[in-house]
């Protein structure tokens, strides 16, 4: 009988390393080959926000995924939500202006059972004085991974990772200068699941045949717009009256929540933005616009890239999960493979 935690010769021909991203919910491994092709994937549900038993339960959940590619005797290089406080092993936070050909340098590492040591990459900390701290982790990596396909970003770029929390990270000769954590995804599902606004949202998803009703979306998006980014918690409520007041269908109310929401995280992300000229508070500013580029789920990107654009600007591109391409680059940036 075949064992699927088993590699094949044809698999593992030419593997250089072992990368895990390694989040709060969910755990993904891949065999890396030259040049960082993916020779073969897993993953698992052993994300670090559901091991509670220490050190001895991600060193099993790292053994379930991995299985036999243990005994390749290939580095291991983990980023994610295992390096935070509640993961395997804290690895402390990088502070911005921070050079990415430089993040190898601040690795974190534990010992396996296997005899083995798990590297695992470091967060990123920006703390500006006068103003508020904010953290990532994971997010680094993805933008290594975005540079190694598109070099050319490294010279000035705005990435947008949307998700439970988005990040905007602002990339400047190869430095994350800074980002901003934006909590819209996280705000939607509470809003969605366990509010009055939820009352007139049906359970099933929208007419589009992509899951979005665009006449809920683009309503919201166009509210946003219109009140300049401000009055959020006004607008919010808005959600449940256009419902009551049968101006918008039931089926459009949850997207139209969407659409308020993301409305509301790009007119605060783009301030000097062609698209925000003359709305209230959001003055241009001097100097050039650095290209905006999505990164994350492909569905996801593809509602942030219609916003834009409804909104008035187009993103300069649009890239899938880039973690495995990222890891590949910190290895070789320490000199465990070939660039």
């Amino acid at each position: 009988m075949h064992d699927p935690l088993r590699p094949s010769e044809q698999a593992t021909a030419g593997a250089a390393l072992i990368g895990l991203d390694w989040g709060s919910s969910q755990l993904r491994c891949w065999l890396l080959g030259p040049g960082g092709v993916v020779l073969a994937e897993r993953s698992s549900a052993d994300g670090a926000s559901r091991l509670v038993g220490g050190a001895g339960e991600f060193d099993a959940a790292l053994c379930r995924v991995a299985g036999d590619w243990l005994g390749l005797g290939l580095p291991l290089l983990a980023c994610g939500m295992v390096g935070s406080a509640h993961g395997w092993r804290e690895a402390a936070y990088v502070a911005c202006p921070t050079a990415l050909d430089q993040l190898h340098r601040h690795l974190a590492v534990v010992q396996t059972s296997t005899g083995a040591p798990l590297h695992i990459v470091p967060g990123l900390l920006d703390d500006p004085r006068p103003g508020t701290p904010d953290v990532l982790r994971g997010e680094e990596t993805q933008v290594l991974g975005l540079l190694a396909g598109d070099p050319a970003l490294a010279g000035g770029c705005t990435v947008v990772m949307p998700g439970t929390h988005s990040k905007w990270v602002s990339l400047r000769d190869g430095c994350v200068t800074g980002f901003r954590t934006r909590m819209t995804g996280e705000l939607y599902a509470l809003l969605r699941q366990h509010s009055v606004l939820a009352r007139l949202m049906p359970d099933q998803p929208g007419e589009h045949p992509a899951g979005l009703n665009l006449e809920g979306f683009d309503a919201g998006l166009d509210s946003a717009r219109r009140a300049g980014g401000a009055d959020l918690m006004a607008q919010l409520f808005s959600a449940r009256s256009l419902g009551l007041t049968r101006q918008l269908p039931a089926q459009a109310l949850a997207d139209y929540l969407s659409g308020l929401l993301i409305g509301h995280e790009l007119l605060a992300g783009l301030p000097g933005h062609e698209m925000l000229a003359g709305l209230p508070g959001h003055e241009m500013l001097a100097g050039r616009v650095d290209p905006l580029v999505l990164v994350g789920d492909a569905a996801l990107c593809q509602r942030y890239c219609h916003a834009l654009q409804r909104l008035g600007c187009t993103p300069h591109s649009q890239h899938s999960h880039s973690a495995a391409a990222g890891l590949w680059q910190l290895a070789a940036q320490a000199g465990w493979v070939t660039p």
